[in-house]
C-alpha cells in the first residue's frame, strides 16, 4: 500500500472507526500516535519478542512497543510518567491495546522489553525499513548533514580510554633520518571499508564534547553526539550515535554509506566541519555534488556562488529535524544509560517525526 492510500484509508475509515469503537473524538495528539503506529507498522518487527516455543508465553510486546512510541509523541519524561498517563487517558491506553489499568504491565516488564528492543536494533530497524518503503523510488534532490549534542546520565570516560588499540611504534625519539610514524587519519580509511566495518571503528562511550553554537560561541557537555542524515520534506533518512568527543567529519562517510542503501540523492549539503578532501571525493564516487561550506582553516574562505547558496540554505533541513527531535519527541528527557539505549530512546522520536513528515507530503 502506497502513502496515499494509507493516508486516505487512516483519514477516511480508521479514524471513524476508533471513534465510533471508543465513544470519543480522538484528540490530536491521538491522532498522530494512531499515523505513527500504522506508517511503522510496528507488528511487523516484533519477531524476535514473540514466544519461542519454550517457557511462559510473553504478553504484551506490541502494547508495550506503541506505549514507548506514545512516550516519544507525548514528551513524556520517564516511563513511570508513561503508565500514569496511561492510567490517567483511557483512550490511549485502549489505542495501546490494554483495557484496563490493572491490565498495564509493572514498571519493571517496560524496563526489560526495552532492553531487549535496544539489544535487537528494533528502532533502527522498523526506522530503515519506513525509509526503504516510501522514499527509496523516489530522486532525492537534497540530503543535509548535520550533528547535534545529547545530553547523558551516566559518568564520562576519558577520551584517551575510547580506543583499545595502541599505535605501534618505537619508544623515544626516531634515529637519525628516519621519519617519525605518520599518523592516519580516520577520514583517509574509511572509503576503503564497509559499512559494518566504520561502524565499529567510531567510538560510543559517554564522555565529553565541545562544540560551536548557532551564535559562534563554544558550548560544552557530557554525553553523545547523533549524526543525522535528513532529505527535503524534514525527513531523517539515517542517524548515527557516538561519543561527544567525536569529530562530525568521522561521521560523515559511515552515514553516507547508510543513506546510499537506502536513498537515492543529487546533493550532499554540509557545513564547514565536514570540509575535507576525502569527504568530497567519496560524496563524488557515490554519484553525488557535494556543497560543503568552506573552512577557513584550509586557506581563503571561498563563497558558493548563487545556485550554489541557493542549495545551501536547504541543509536547514538537518537543522529543524534535531530542533524537532529535542524540543518535542524526547530528545532531552534522556533517563536511560548506556549506548544502546540512549539510541533506541532518540530512535523512537526519530519514528515518529519520519511517518509525521511522510504523512505531511500527502496533505
Amino acid at each position: 500500500m502506497n502513502l496515499l492510500n494509507l493516508w486516505n484509508s487512516i483519514e477516511s475509515y480508521l479514524f471513524p472507526v476508533l471513534e465510533t469503537s471508543l465513544e470519543e473524538e480522538l484528540s490530536i495528539k491521538e491522532q498522530e500516535f494512531v499515523r505513527v503506529c500504522s506508517v511503522s507498522e510496528l507488528e511487523n518487527h516484533i519477531m524476535h519478542l514473540n514466544w519461542q516455543g519454550v517457557g511462559r508465553k510473553p504478553k504484551d510486546r506490541l502494547s508495550i512497543l506503541k506505549a514507548f512510541v506514545a512516550k516519544a509523541i507525548y514528551n513524556l519524561n520517564t516511563t513511570r510518567g508513561l503508565i500514569d498517563y496511561l492510567n490517567s487517558s483511557p483512550t490511549l491506553r485502549r489505542l495501546c491495546g490494554w483495557e484496563s489499568k490493572s491490565s498495564i504491565p509493572h514498571e519493571s516488564k517496560f524496563s526489560r522489553i526495552f532492553s531487549q528492543i535496544s539489544d535487537l536494533n528494533l528502532c533502527e530497524q522498523i526506522h530503515k525499513s519506513m525509509v526503504i518503503k516510501h522514499c527509496s523510488d523516489h530522486i532525492i534532490g537534497h540530503l543535509s548533514r548535520d550533528s547535534t549534542s545529547i545530553d547523558g546520565r551516566e559518568k564520562a570516560v576519558p577520551k584517551l580510554l575510547l580506543s583499545e588499540e595502541k599505535p605501534i611504534r618505537k619508544r623515544g625519539r626516531p634515529k637519525k633520518g628516519e621519519e617519525p610514524p605518520k599518523k592516519v587519519r580516520l577520514v583517509e580509511i574509511q572509503p576503503k571499508n564497509a559499512l559494518e566495518d566504520n561502524l565499529k571503528m567510531l567510538p560510543i562511550s559517554c564522555n565529553k564534547g565541545t562544540k560551536k553554537n548557532s551564535n559562534g560561541y563554544k558550548v560544552s557537555w557530557k554525553g553523545y553526539k547523533l549524526h543525522v542524515d535528513c532529505i527535503d520534506g524534514d525527513i531523517p533518512v539515517s542517524a548515527i550515535l557516538t561519543s561527544a568527543s567525536l569529530h562530525d567529519s568521522q561521521a560523515a562517510i559511515p552515514l553516507a554509506q547508510m543513506s546510499n542503501e537506502r536513498v537515492t540523492s543529487l546533493y550532499d549539503l554540509m557545513d564547514a566541519a565536514y570540509d575535507s578532501p576525502e569527504i568530497h571525493q567519496f560524496s563524488r564516487e557515490l554519484g553525488h555534488i557535494p556543497i560543503i561550506d568552506h573552512n577557513k582553516r584550509r586557506g581563503e574562505k571561498k563563497i558558493f556562488d548563487y545556485f550554489q547558496k541557493r542549495r545551501y540554505n536547504e541543509r536547514s533541513t538537518a537543522e529543524r529535524v534535531n530542533s524537532n527531535l529535542k524540543d518535542n519527541y524526547g530528545g532531552r528527557n534522556i533517563r536511560v544509560k548506556g549506548h544502546k539505549k540512549v539510541l533506541t530512546h532518540l530512535m523512537f522520536g526519530i519514528i515518529a517525526i519520519t511517518a509525521n513528515q511522510l504523512f505531511k507530503l500527502v496533505l
